[in-house]
């Protein structure tokens, strides 16, 4: 592949050519490469980089100074980005970063409301509450492995110490009691643990934050016929998040700090408050419980916070709060575990360490968190009620609980796991908090919920492609029936249903999710025993589903939690398997991180820029014509692209999309941004827009604007396959194509010359109301 930058800026920059039109191709999710994008093995790198770059064929770098040659046809460009999300083995290592990307887009998930300023803030502070919530909660986990199951309780206890030979410098009795023996001071080693964790957490967001966030989109100043209030990706400082991400991640990263201090520091205060020691280390540990204190309440109130400026580029950063919040924490937990390893000669360790209540306020504090949220986002869903948002709105509040559920998962799954290794009878160590072991025992019948919705939802389908056999045929008329091939054709069309079905499934799994959650937490604080023992008095019937549902839940969590981390070990080597989780990067990634700076980075931070910088661009040099044909998610970020450019500008391009999730996913899901209003606006800004769809499509679909809009977007649904049986167009079986190559199609060429003939060099021509590029969907 060859690079041309030089070539094509000096053919750009001809403002005379102006007889010319570019088609910008943007692909989907999971990438693909410019030759098969161009449909040419020679192309070159015309600008970008080797993480985003716009290519072309070789034979049209110099398009524009030959614009003769181009009179029937448009220039071909390729942008390919599939590098942002799916590029090394190591962005494998981001499927550990799953709770955060989930509660990150429960922040945009949020019902439209016009006018509700506070509740919407109101909104975006409790998703906040509850991304500081996780994070306090996986550096709590990280403690509770090093500090108490291997530190305290194992190394504590002879026969556990034992066992595990490099253990025993730490262990009183193997030592001799040794100078690292003491509680305390065991406690100080262990806490390096959690700590480089959190200075993980603080480099790889650092790291992806100077690489994504620090791309200024195009700057404009508002125009008199614009409104952006009509969705906020129009915003000019939409695709900007430096500033709120480094104050985030300032308030994050003093939070982990702040947490490895309490779980060190605390449990050397009560034993010095308790056992009436030396009143300098009582006085002592009384201030650093005040410190602490005074500490969280700054962190909480960082992120409580105003959340994002979009309005403008907020370019001025806190460099007081980024810097010296984390410095001043990671001088407050210095001086935690000096104070720690002083030496306490009558300070033993046993039982579990103080401070097991952490994990049950947490529970509690995510539990009320996301109730408090749904109301917030059900009473924004009646101030501007849409029929197409899912669940009625309460679409964040449920995917803000399986966020947390995901994050008590990995957590529990670490501890289980760790604790088993170190003592498989768990004869010789307690094990982790009982909190731990009752959200583990709630897994199994969650699962058996998960099962029941599943067989419902197969018979459905599978009715729903009985019914859909009938209307196959009728669709290929005059063909010879092949049953065969009818029932694998209303087969596909019935599967690619299935994503409608996903808010039912989120909303079921989330409620019952909330529900044994608050279960498992009553039944641990008023039992404090876990729910084998707690159902010792019951009949035996119930003891023995209490065992059961134990023993399962400890399994399945352990065995979650190791195919999540060989799923991504094999990941890092295998390409196939690193494209797989780049898809799921690709959509779960594409908004900015506005709840939690520990998320995998926002993609579109870089995508967007380069796309409005590149129409921009191009039209103002050429004056030429544009389509943006954009498939999957390469139409999302073309649809957010569009929206910050000039409305001047915006008039001049054209977007053909196909396959596009733009309503089915993101209208449904995000309706504040991608709702009827906000896709109706870009109907009107954009001098034209068709939009391709299948039946068989399972992730993309029809727009569905309101009123004629509707039809003058979407095309009435394409054929698939192509042809029934052989013809003498099709000799060999046409395949079903379902998401992929929409090119294939004659629909394709045909909406894109009606696009390009609508469009006009320099001003747009008006709108024709008997257009014949329109057909009647």
């Amino acid at each position: 592949m060859e690079r041309a930058p030089e070539r094509a800026s000096a053919a750009a920059a001809r403002p005379e050519e102006a007889n010319i039109a570019l088609e910008l191709l943007v692909h989907g999710v999971g990438g693909t490469t410019p030759e098969d994008m161009l449909g040419d093995p020679r192309t070159e790198r015309i600008t970008g980089d080797d993480t985003a770059a716009v290519f072309r064929r070789a034979d049209d770098v110099d398009a524009e100074s030959r614009p003769d040659d181009y009179r029937d046809r448009p220039v071909p460009e390729a942008y390919v980005w599939c590098n942002l999300t799916s590029g090394n083995g190591a962005r494998a290592l981001w499927l550990l970063l799953l709770p955060f990307m989930v509660v990150n887009l429960a922040h945009w998930m949020r019902p439209s409301a016009r006018g509700r300023v506070r509740t919407v803030r109101l909104y975006g502070l409790l998703v906040r509450l509850a991304g500081l919530s996780l994070t306090v909660l996986l550096v709590a986990a990280a403690c509770e492995v090093a500090l108490d199951l291997t530190a305290w309780q194992c190394a504590g206890t002879r026969a556990c110490a034992e066992r595990h030979s490099w253990l025993g410098f730490l262990s009183p009795e193997a030592s001799d009691s040794g100078w690292w023996s003491l509680p305390g001071r065991r406690l100080a080693l262990a806490a390096l643990v959690p700590l480089a964790l959190t200075g993980l957490l603080w480099y790889l967001s650092h790291r992806t934050w100077s690489a994504y966030e620090s791309q200024e989109p195009l700057t404009r100043g508002r125009e008199p016929d614009e409104d952006t209030d009509r969705t906020a990706l129009g915003r000019p400082g939409f695709w900007y998040g430096r500033r709120l991400v480094a104050r985030l991640r300032a308030a994050h990263t003093a939070a982990g700090l702040l947490t490895v201090a309490a779980a060190t520091g605390l449990p050397a205060a009560r034993f010095d408050h308790d056992s009436g020691g030396p009143t300098a280390l009582d006085a002592l540990g009384r201030l650093l419980e005040a410190v602490l204190l005074v500490a969280a309440a700054v962190v909480v109130w960082v992120v409580c916070r105003r959340g994002r400026s979009e309005h403008r580029l907020d370019q001025q950063l806190d460099d007081h709060l980024v810097r010296r919040l984390p410095l001043a924490s990671l001088a407050l937990l210095a001086l935690t575990l000096l104070y720690a390893a002083w030496q306490r000669r009558e300070w033993t360790s046993s039982g579990r360490l103080p401070g097991d209540a952490t994990f049950g306020a947490l529970a509690f504090v995510q539990g009320l968190l996301v109730i408090v949220l749904g109301v917030i986002a059900y009473a924004l869903h009646r101030t501007h009620p849409d029929r197409r948002a899912v669940m009625r709105g309460l679409g964040g509040p449920a995917v803000a609980m399986l966020a947390c559920a995901l994050g008590g998962v990995m957590s529990g799954g670490v501890a289980q796991r760790v604790a088993d290794w170190l003592d498989g009878t768990r004869a010789s160590i307690p094990g982790p908090p009982v909190l731990l072991t009752w959200q583990a025992s709630v897994i199994p019948p969650l699962l058996v919920l998960v099962l029941l919705l599943c067989g419902w939802l197969g018979w459905r389908t599978a009715r729903l492609a009985r019914i859909e056999r009938a209307t196959v045929d009728r669709d290929y008329q005059g063909e010879p029936k092949d049953s065969t091939r009818s029932r694998r054709i209303a087969r596909t069309r019935a599967m690619a249903t299935l994503t409608d079905r996903g808010p039912l499934l989120v909303g079921v799994v989330s409620t019952a999710t909330l529900l044994l959650g608050a279960g498992a937490l009553v039944g641990a604080l008023t039992t404090d025993k876990t729910p084998a023992e707690a159902s010792e008095p019951a009949h035996a019937f119930v003891q023995g589903g209490a065992e059961t549902a134990q023993a399962l839940g400890s399994w399945l969590i352990g065995l979650g939690f190791i195919l999540f981390v060989t799923w991504g070990r094999r990941a890092y080597k295998d390409a196939s398997a690193r494209r797989t989780i780049g898809i799921l990067w690709d959509v779960g990634t594409f908004w900015p991180r506005a709840a939690h700076p520990f998320a995998p980075p926002c993609y579109a931070e870089r995508a967007v820029p380069d796309l409005t910088w590149r129409m921009a661009s191009w039209t103002k040099a050429t004056g030429g014509r544009l389509v943006v044909s954009g498939h999957s998610q390469g139409s999302v970020l073309a649809a957010a692209a569009a929206w910050q450019l000039k409305p001047s500008v915006r008039k001049r391009v054209a977007l053909l999309t196909y396959g596009s999730p733009l309503e089915r996913l993101y209208g449904r899901w995000f309706p504040a941004h991608f709702g009827p209003a906000a896709l109706s606006a870009l109907h009107h800004d954009v001098d034209c827009w068709r939009n391709l769809h299948r039946p068989t499509d399972p992730i993309g679909g029809p727009v569905l604007l309101p009123g004629e809009c509707g039809p003058e977007v979407d095309r009435e649904a394409l054929k698939d396959p192509l042809a029934y049986g052989r013809t003498e167009l099709h000799p060999l079986p046409a395949p079903i194509l379902g998401h992929s190559d929409y090119q294939a199609d004659p629909a394709f060429a045909e909406e894109r010359e009606r696009l390009l003939a609508r469009l006009r060099p320099g001003l747009p021509a008006p709108r024709a109301q008997d257009d014949p590029g329109r057909s009647s969907a």
